[in-house]
């Protein structure tokens, strides 16, 4: 089967970027998924993510896990991501977090040329269907649904409050004008209508209302992709196992790997597309000499804090919470509102761990219930959270293979606290979240900390930090935009010396931004689907009749001239 672009990978970069590129009816669009449709209950109610995220069992996840990590007291880390349509959006706590604006200013520093926040900021706001409507920084009419919560729990606002308590000023809008403060996160989720309350996954915004009515889109579900296959230095095409039989799919034009900060680079060093040692330890042949793939990990090291309460107005174990889950469940069904609509994380906070700094170095995330080893060590009664994470970590870390299987799990090197600037920062984090946590507005919901109850010297606390902390779920950096010897792709998302073949989705990130990744990963596929369909624009032209390539009209009218090889985007200009 031939296409003229194949997609690897149905998460946030790859529906996305499916969705755009299918909406001209010219061309043929495949998108490979290794998960399922992404459409079941457990993916739509918001409540049910803690059926998914622990992996046990492995629904709609990967469950991924680090290599021992010596930063973490030789312990492995978990790396939960999606495995169905919407990848890890279809299984996170809906943040919509775009980070703060400098951070992309910082890409354009970087050498990735067309990437400062000005540059980025129509496609966040093209994607963007807010609730509050459109505004110079936000906007209202696009297919990503971002809401405000519909039933935060009154122990959130203490959690604000609190926070107020110790100095910190509410803010209402962490993607405004000033990211600093404490308030209510937004969230992707449906905002009216008959899916009120749903999670808006990136499938359920991009690609669930189109894929049964577009013929030129063809979604495979339940495949695993094997390798890119090359002719030269071309991309031709990608080899996939569905049902046990190994197929081709072909690509007349582009393959894109959407796989995330794991599966892409995995990908391209399973087709032989990497550094040649990693390569040729797995007895894969070297294709093309790309060092930089699986390096430059970045990822939001983390630790929680949690507490004991009396208030069972949470989630938690106990015969009143089971009463109070039973009643949420039939309101939410009814009504889209209530405890089955709730995030967990549903307050936050960006602080930084200094006044004289430019900008938030640390990320608060408050959860409405007890957060142990990612929700896979369970405690009777209820309780709270409060994450916090180090935003910008100075450490690096690697993916690379275990073996030449394409079903095996990538191999992922974090390598956490391996910095000692990430440490100290990380103990300041937690010395001012519990400064949070132990303010006035939350004594009547606070019974005792757990673990950390009593400790206090920094030796003990950086000890327990070791001891418990872990990723927060944002892995980027491994297929790195650039123009240097290391880069991946350059700034358009091209791979360096391949033709054919782009990477879209976080791995691209040549930094880590100050917030959560699901908004930015789908802002970078809104642009690669303007770059792609441009070229494909360019294509036509060169195609075109030398009379029209030729003629001295304005380049609009010699679009207008053949209109049906020449997409929107290259009509607008964008």
């Amino acid at each position: 089967m031939d296409f003229d672009y194949v997609i690897v990978g149905g998460g946030s970069g790859g529906a996305t970027l499916a969705s755009r590129l299918s909406e001209d009816p010219s061309v043929q669009v495949c998108l490979i998924e290794a998960g399922g449709d992404g459409r079941g209950i457990l993916v739509r109610a918001p409540a049910a993510v803690v059926l998914m995220l622990p992996g046990r069992p492995k629904i709609n996840n990967f469950a991924f896990q680090t290599v021992p990590q010596p930063g973490l007291n030789g312990r492995r880390g978990y790396q939960p991501r999606g495995r169905c349509l919407g990848g890890s959006s279809a299984i996170n706590a809906m943040l919509y977090v775009r980070g703060h604006r400098t951070d992309y200013d910082d890409w354009g520093r970087l050498g990735c040329e067309g990437w400062s926040f000005d540059d980025v900021l129509p496609s966040f706001k093209r994607a963007e269907g807010n609730q509050r409507g459109e505004s110079a920084l936000h906007g209202g009419s696009g297919p990503l649904q971002v809401a405000e919560q519909q039933s935060p729990r009154p122990i959130t606002e203490a959690f604000i409050q609190a926070g107020i308590e110790c100095g910190l000023a509410r803010n209402d809008d962490f993607n405004g004008p000033e990211q600093e403060g404490i308030g209510l996160y937004q969230v992707t989720q449906f905002h009216g209508g008959p899916k009120n309350g749903e999670r808006c996954s990136a499938a359920a915004a991009y690609l669930h209302p189109v894929m049964n009515q577009r013929p030129n889109l063809h979604v495979m579900s339940d495949t695993q992709a094997q390798r890119v296959l090359l002719e030269g230095r071309r991309a031709v095409g990608v080899e996939v196992m569905r049902a046990g039989v190994v197929e081709r799919i072909g690509a007349r034009r582009e393959v894109a790997l959407c796989g995330g900060a794991f599966n892409s680079p995995q990908l391209l060093m399973l087709s032989g597309i990497g550094d040649p040692g990693e390569l040729v330890r797995h007895g894969i042949a070297v294709q093309h000499v790309l060092p930089g793939v699986g390096q430059n990990l970045q990822d939001h090291t983390d630790f929680v804090l949690s507490y004991k309460s009396g208030e069972t107005d949470l989630f938690g174990i106990g015969l009143a919470g089971t009463v109070n889950l039973v009643k949420a469940i039939a309101e939410w069904r009814k009504t889209g509102s209530g405890m089955i609509a709730t995030p967990f994380a549903e307050g936050g906070g960006f602080i930084k761990s200094s006044p004289d700094l430019a900008r938030p170095d640390l990320q608060l995330h408050f959860v409405i219930s007890i957060v142990d080893d990612h929700a896979r060590k369970l405690h009777p009664g209820y309780g709270f959270s409060c994450h916090v994470c180090v935003l910008r970590p100075k450490g690096r870390g690697e993916v690379g293979l275990h073996d030449a299987n394409a079903a095996s799990a990538p191999r992922i090197d974090p390598r956490f606290l391996s910095h000692p600037d990430d440490v100290a920062l990380l103990l300041k984090g937690v010395r001012r979240a519990r400064e949070i946590m132990r303010a006035p507005a939350l004594a009547r919901y606070r019974r005792r900390e757990l673990y950390t109850e009593g400790v206090e010297s920094d030796e003990d606390l950086i000890r327990h930090i070791r001891s418990r902390a872990d990723t927060i779920y944002h892995p980027v950096g491994t297929c790195r935009m650039g123009t240097d010897a290391m880069a991946v792709v350059d700034p358009q998302l091209r791979v360096h010396g391949i033709e054919g073949l782009r990477v879209v989705d976080a791995s691209v990130m040549p930094t880590l931004i100050g917030g959560n990744t699901n908004a930015p990963t789908i802002m970078i596929a809104e642009r690669a689907a303007d770059w792609i369909r441009a070229a494909d624009g360019a294509r036509a032209l060169q195609q075109a009749p030398a009379a029209i390539r030729v003629s001295p009209v304005a380049p609009a009218a010699a679009v207008d001239a053949a209109p049906d090889r020449i997409p929107e985007v290259a009509r607008s200009g964008s």
